[in-house]
């Protein structure tokens, strides 16, 4: 098991705390209870895999509050629902949203096992899909005014004699910036320079 991968239990109930902080760390989990959302809150961010066990009817903030602040802020953290007090709606509400399962009281330690195994998974993908525009966005950053606006043009798939006319410039600028901007975005076609757009969302025109 890989020492970043968390299990973060965030229930009112400090025997379902306790009950699953020791089944989990039975099962090589990195675990860490929480009685309330405004708890877990005050933590600070969290960059590793992981996920969290959420109780839906919690005092103050419920789960479902959480889930909606979580995925504002794009967290790389799936969620698993668990409840004593559920209902068919609830659960379509929560998986909507974006949560992994939605487990009643009392569920079977496979179920929360394999839901917390596929959690994971999704975790990393998502933390891959993060550090993935992190990387595009500080690339994207070194360019000049002039070269992101010529990035507009290109991934729209004009030749550079169209974006020369566009701009009001002489195609061997083009041309020049073109260079520039693979170098900085070591890239070497056009495709390369659409992916890379794509990730950081902004260079649309």
């Amino acid at each position: 098991m890989n020492e970043k991968e968390k299990v973060f239990i965030i229930d009112d109930d400090a025997f379902v705390r306790k009950s699953l902080s020791l089944y989990l760390s039975a099962n090589n989990f990195d675990v860490e209870t929480f009685s309330s959302s405004e708890e877990y809150l005050e933590r600070e961010e969290y960059s590793g895999f992981g996920c969290l066990v959420l109780d839906v009817n919690l005092h103050g903030m419920n789960g479902f509050d959480l889930q909606e602040m979580l995925v504002k802020v794009n967290s790389h953290l799936p969620i698993i629902f668990i409840t004593g007090r559920g209902s068919i709606q609830m659960s379509v509400q929560a998986l909507k949203k974006g949560a992994m399962n939605f487990l009643e009281k009392p569920f079977s330690e496979d179920e929360l096992l394999q839901s917390i195994t596929e959690a994971l998974l999704v975790s990393k993908k998502l933390r891959s899909e993060r550090e993935e525009i992190r990387k595009s966005q500080k690339l994207v950053a070194m360019l000049t005014p002039r070269e992101s606006e010529i990035v507009k043009y290109v991934i729209t798939g004009m030749l550079n004699k169209q974006i020369a006319a566009e701009l009001q410039i002489a195609e061997q600028t083009v041309k020049l910036h073109r260079r520039s901007i693979c170098e900085k975005l070591g890239v070497k076609s056009v495709p390369e320079i659409i992916r890379i757009a794509e990730k950081v969302g902004s260079l649309s025109i």
